[in-house]
């Protein structure tokens, strides 16, 4: 269980850092499942389901770029080992406050080395609320919690995390309905927002971070010499969500006893 100081943290900087979650060997089996997901796209032309999986699919400079892999334990099934882990799901229902939720992401992504991949400034509330009835807030605090763990160390030139603190606190703001891993995104900026109060995030493999729907984040393009994986886990209060998710079993109901 988390401490009270981790959800007061959640709640009021906007994110939990919890060092060496996942052991040594743990971390090396996830590493092989995103070994195999990189065969398996280099078979790829484009965008597209393949395996039970999605994936999304860029160039540059005329090679192929992985920009994730959308519900990649449905071709890599111990990465939804890993998704429904109690390390994660028992912390998610603690900030949730439901022994029951809806896992919506199981997500693969990539940086690979200067392959030019960005996530520029947003909330995970733009992705989950799309209007016209698609999200409702049950719980009154976001109803989501997205989970990371590093697959790779994250560095300082890797493409790491960035996190605005106190940002939960905001409820959705208008970061601009843009493609945000285009180089060439235009970022609005709401009046909340000061990229210089941004920190970054360095993390070790096996390491976890905790974050709510309203936390403005962003990783920019890994210049260093190595790889920037992480796995993406994200859990829903039970209702919160209308979409259909892509993916072979996405949507999953997790009961944390």
């Amino acid at each position: 269980m988390l401490t009270d100081d981790h959800v007061r943290r959640f709640y009021d900087v906007g994110w939990i850092h919890l060092p060496q979650l996942f052991s040594a060997d743990e971390v090396a089996k996830m590493r092989a499942c995103f070994d195999g997901l990189e065969r398996i796209a280099a078979g790829l032309t484009e965008t597209g389901d393949c395996q039970g999986s999605r994936f999304v699919l860029g160039e540059k400079n005329g090679e192929m770029v992985i920009k994730r892999v959308i519900w990649a334990g449905a071709s890599q099934p111990y990465l939804l080992e890993i998704g429904a882990d109690p390390r994660l799901t028992v912390r998610a229902a603690q900030l949730l406050g439901s022994r029951k939720m809806e896992q919506l992401l199981n997500q693969a992504h990539f940086k690979r080395p200067n392959d030019g991949v960005i996530f520029g400034w947003h909330q995970d509330i733009q992705h989950r609320d799309k209007g016209e009835g698609t999200w409702t807030d049950i719980n009154g605090t976001g109803s989501f919690v997205q989970t990371i763990i590093a697959i790779d160390d994250m560095t300082s030139d890797s493409g790491p995390l960035q996190f605005i603190p106190g940002s939960a606190k905001w409820g959705p703001v208008d970061f601009g309905n843009h493609d945000y891993d285009d180089p060439n995104y235009q970022l609005n900026e709401p009046p909340q927002f000061r990229k210089d109060a941004a920190v970054t995030i360095c993390a070790k493999s096996g390491d976890a971070l905790f974050f709510g729907p309203y936390t403005a984040h962003a990783s920019f393009e890994n210049t260093s010499d190595n790889y920037r994986r992480v796995l993406i886990n994200g859990y829903a209060f039970p209702g919160a969500n209308k979409r259909t998710y892509p993916g072979r079993g996405a949507g999953r109901t997790i009961n944390v006893a």
